[in-house]
């Protein structure tokens, strides 16, 4: 979100230091920083810890985990290839200031990214310091993000571009900064401890390990067995974990770039075709399930895009009609029981428990969280996307905080969905597999009571060890009298011309779209339709802009 210099395509020049920041990029394939940088003179891989970032609400001890794991696995990677990955701690222009003082820096490279407000600001910091010192900042994308984006017609078409663009291969070599007589003495330190950092300890379980080529084995297992039932069994909780690619928090991290990812699912599919009108016997669901898993890579970038275009829209309502929809009514009470999982609603406090432990959960259920703390409990997204930002191991900010809005029905531009708790026990957990295994006062209660265990019968409850109110919550609300209250509200709202003015513009600035809008025939449908406009969006969505599975999950 910060300014960037045209990338130069000259040939190598003998030229001075070249800086190479590592943010969320944590790999060395398909890096184009790097790969310039070292066409161009002596390389410094530079890591910075931040302290403004680790001590952030959205920051978990899990996260550094990841983090931890993943530097190392670099660091090693370069120490192979002549060069060594430097470690610092502090403000990143204090740190780039102190290296320029000792050999002046002739370029930083690092890729765009498109992250949280703190960020955003760190970045415009950094960019001053480079302009005001004449240091060329060069920041190639890694992902489908188009600054200064004027409108979304042909955003599809420029994704399709970068994503279709030859893989950057690895340096072979790189002249380490460790060879300048400059550095002969600097301090390359290493990778930091949780403990000197200020980090608590890690309290989840985490069975997927960061790192690049974690990230590589993770894909190559979804395509060979895991992702066949992928777009069937994505919905589940039971079976989402091995049937979802696993891939999100790399492409977070940046361990394995979106375009490998892309190409390599891509090239897989075309194979499946090949092999099967070659006559051999393929599982039919493979080339709808990659299909799906595709069109998710392309979703990933659409939604980080809203970030890039309005960073505000972390903070404040994408439609802004919406302000003071929910702020006045927070209720504390409510809010605590969702996060610990204690609301009375099997679903919603499995989930959230298998969350605190696992630090990943599907995107249904994820939805599923989001919708029940903005409906049924009538909770701003805010303090609630910050607290699911934290627990999530592939908190991407883009993604995130577009998606919870859109579960909290005030972007403008998207249906209204509420979904039922107990319907969806029935539907992705009909025999209690997963409620089971993470509400074990619930073990003993029979199937047809699960989905709602406050209707057992007293008499039940007290033979199965499961009475509500003291071994397991009471519902925190009544589903039926919450739900029919947070959609008069929302409908309300909605229904007012000055809601149905801002949705245009947020459609016009934020939509989905592969062409260019017409809005003549739309406006033309909706005076046609003969259905209530209080039963559907305030401006009709383009065909893409849906309720989605979150990208890669």
């Amino acid at each position: 979100m910060s300014s960037s210099r045209p990338l130069p395509l000259s040939a190598p020049s003998s030229g001075g230091l070249q800086v190479v920041w590592l943010k969320r990029d944590l790999r060395l394939h398909d890096h184009q920083p790097l790969a310039e940088a070292a066409r161009r003179g002596p390389v410094l891989p530079l890591f910075v810890y931040e302290p403004d970032l680790l001590a952030s609400a959205e920051f978990d001890p899990s996260h550094f985990t990841c983090l931890r794991t993943s530097l190392r696995e670099l660091a090693a990677g370069f120490e192979q290839r002549g060069a060594r990955l430097a470690f610092r701690v502090g403000e990143v222009t204090e740190v780039l200031e102190a290296i320029h003082r000792r050999q002046p820096i002739a370029a930083l490279w690092s890729h765009q990214e498109t992250g949280n407000d703190l960020t955003y600001r760190r970045d415009r910091q950094v960019g001053r310091w480079a302009r005001e010192r004449g240091v060329p900042w060069h920041q190639p994308r890694q992902h489908g993000i188009v600054r200064a984006l004027k409108d979304r017609d042909g955003w599809a078409k420029q994704w399709n571009q970068l994503m279709a663009r030859p893989l950057v291969p690895v340096p072979p070599r790189f002249l380490g900064a460790q060879e300048l007589p400059a550095f002969a003495d600097f301090d390359f330190e290493g990778p930091r401890e949780a403990g000197e950092l200020g980090i608590g300890p890690d309290t989840k379980d985490l069975a997927w390990a960061g790192g690049e080529a974690a990230g590589r084995e993770v894909l190559e297992s979804f395509l060979a067995h895991r992702g066949v039932d992928y777009r069937k069994a994505m919905s589940s909780p039971v079976t989402a974990a091995d049937a979802c690619s696993r891939l999100s928090h790399h492409l977070a991290f940046g361990t394995i770039s979106l375009r490998e990812v892309y190409q390599r699912a891509r090239d897989h599919r075309e194979e499946l075709k090949q092999r099967r009108k070659a006559g051999e016997s393929i599982d039919p669901r493979w080339v709808p399930s990659i299909s799906s898993f595709l069109s998710r890579l392309r979703w990933h970038c659409h939604f980080m895009q809203k970030l890039e275009d309005e960073p505000q829209l972390e903070f404040h309502n994408l439609c802004r009609a919406y302000d003071g929809l929910r702020e006045g009514d927070f209720r504390q009470d409510r809010f605590d029981a969702w996060c610990a999982g204690e609301t009375g609603y099997p679903m919603v406090d499995a989930c959230m428990k298998a969350l605190h432990r696992g630090g990943w959960i599907n995107f249904r259920m994820r939805a599923m969280l989001a919708s029940f703390a903005a409906y049924h409990l009538w909770l701003h997204w805010r303090p609630t996307s910050v607290y699911l930002a934290r627990h999530f191991l592939d908190f991407e900010p883009g993604i995130h905080f577009s998606q919870f809005q859109m579960q909290s029905g005030v972007t403008g531009i998207n249906s209204i969905r509420v979904y039922s708790p107990a319907k969806q026990v029935l539907d992705q957990d009909p025999e209690g597999v997963f409620i089971r295994r993470w509400l074990p006062a619930l073990e003993s209660v029979p199937k047809a009571y699960l989905s709602e265990p406050h209707r057992m019968p007293e008499e039940l409850q007290r033979k199965v060890g499961c009475v509500i109110g003291k071994d397991y919550p009471a519902p925190l609300v009544d589903h039926r009298q919450a739900v029919s209250e947070a959609k008069s509200k929302i409908y309300a709202r909605r229904r007012q011309p000055e809601t149905r003015a801002a949705a245009e513009e947020v459609y016009r600035r934020h939509g989905s779209r592969r062409r260019p809008p017409q809005r003549g025939r739309r406006a033309q449908s909706a005076k046609s339709s003969a259905k209530s406009s209080a039963d559907r969006p305030a401006l009709q969505p383009a065909r893409d802009e849906k309720q989605l599975t979150l990208p890669t999950a």
